[in-house]
């Protein structure tokens, strides 16, 4: 230490890391306003109007005119929204496909911005690097999962059937002739019912072990009357333990679990001969310092400590992969262990990820 503080920095080095240092703190609360204006519809209204002046943006959206000023001001500021000089704000288009449109939008992404974490999450955060012990996905209560759902959801409405299952070879027929679907890690339940409603014929299970996230998916499941949807309160060690599934899923959740090895040999249990494994995972290299070429790597670090190596570690023994720990040579070796003969990779420009198709 003594060293370090011999090499004295120079006045502009310690006002640049200052600085480095400041900008994260800006953009805790830039993501907290971000939430308020998805969650007050102040976004959408923006995106339907042009641009306002906040006694306009108020009276539209009923809120007090000197609140909506502070936070238009703050958006201006943080440049997502355009500040004219006669006083009014606009959202651009871009901005509109980001923080308003979940509907028909690849690059949504309005729903990653929630509320500050619980303080007592936190503190089960701190006590982990003490005991070596995380906590379930559970742990983050009914928030996890609302947050998931609309970060994903664009996603499983807009690429996962008219883009990604054709790619997959013979699937799509399948399921259009009446198929056996588990989706393991389902979440929402937001591609259970995707292939549901696409393939009537076909006959989708979705298994997970938080209790809120089936309660989701059976929720959204009720409000679709999908009939053809069965939701599992279970894990993969529920799978059936004879060939059962045409097509297997899991979808950005393989690297969550404790034991993926014992998930990966459950799953070639219960998948057949003929049938396929859709695995989609994060983009991410068996190096991990190779990863600090991904622009958001200290964002992906930061998801495994608050959720994703917390998951993999919330038992004894757990793999503790993390959010980049998962890359395709170690999934690979996994899946060929456990008896998968074929693997390859597809990458379809996705910044964040990529998709394996993997058989018997």
């Amino acid at each position: 230490m003594a060293g370090r503080l011999d090499s004295r920095p120079t006045e502009d080095e310690v006002r640049l890391f200052a600085f480095q240092v400041w900008s994260y703190k800006q953009g805790e609360v830039v993501s907290l306003l971000i939430h308020l204006g998805s969650r007050l519809g102040l976004f959408a209204a923006l995106a339907d109007g042009g641009p306002m002046s906040a006694a306009e943006l108020a009276t539209r959206t009923g809120y007090h005119e000197r609140w909506v000023l502070e936070w238009l001001r703050a958006m201006g500021a943080a440049r997502l929204l355009d500040w004219h000089e006669d006083g009014r704000f606009e959202l651009p288009a871009a901005g509109a496909a980001v923080l308003v449109d979940e509907t028909e939008s690849l690059f949504y992404a309005g729903g990653a911005f929630g509320p500050p974490l619980d303080p007592t999450l936190v503190d089960d955060v701190a006590e982990a690097f003490r005991t070596g012990l995380g906590f379930s996905f559970d742990r983050q209560g009914v928030a996890g999962i609302h947050r998931t759902e609309h970060m994903l959801g664009p996603w499983t409405r807009l690429a996962l059937v008219p883009r990604i299952l054709p790619a997959l070879e013979g699937v799509v027929g399948k399921l259009e002739g009446g198929a056996r679907v588990a989706d393991v890690g389902c979440g929402a339940g937001l591609a259970v019912l995707a292939i549901a409603q696409h393939f009537p014929a076909t006959e989708v299970h979705g298994f997970d072990i938080s209790a809120h996230a089936v309660a989701r998916a059976r929720q959204l499941a009720g409000q679709q009357r999908a009939h053809n949807v069965v939701i599992h309160h279970a894990g993969a060690a529920s799978l059936p333990k004879e060939p059962t599934f045409d097509l297997v899923l899991t979808l950005d959740c393989l690297h969550d679990m404790t034991r993926p090895t014992e998930a990966i040999a459950a799953i070639r249990r219960a998948i057949k001969d003929d049938g396929t494994w859709l695995i989609k995972d994060i983009r991410c290299a068996p190096e991990p310092r190779d990863n600090l070429s991904n622009p958001m790597a200290a964002l992906m670090y930061g998801f495994s400590i608050t959720s994703c190596m917390a998951s993999a570690l919330s038992e004894p023994g757990g793999a503790g992969l993390g959010t980049l720990g998962l890359h395709p040579q170690l999934l690979e070796e996994l899946v060929r262990a456990a008896g998968f003969t074929r693997f390859s990779v597809h990458d379809f420009d996705e910044p964040a990820n990529l998709y394996y198709e993997v058989r018997p």
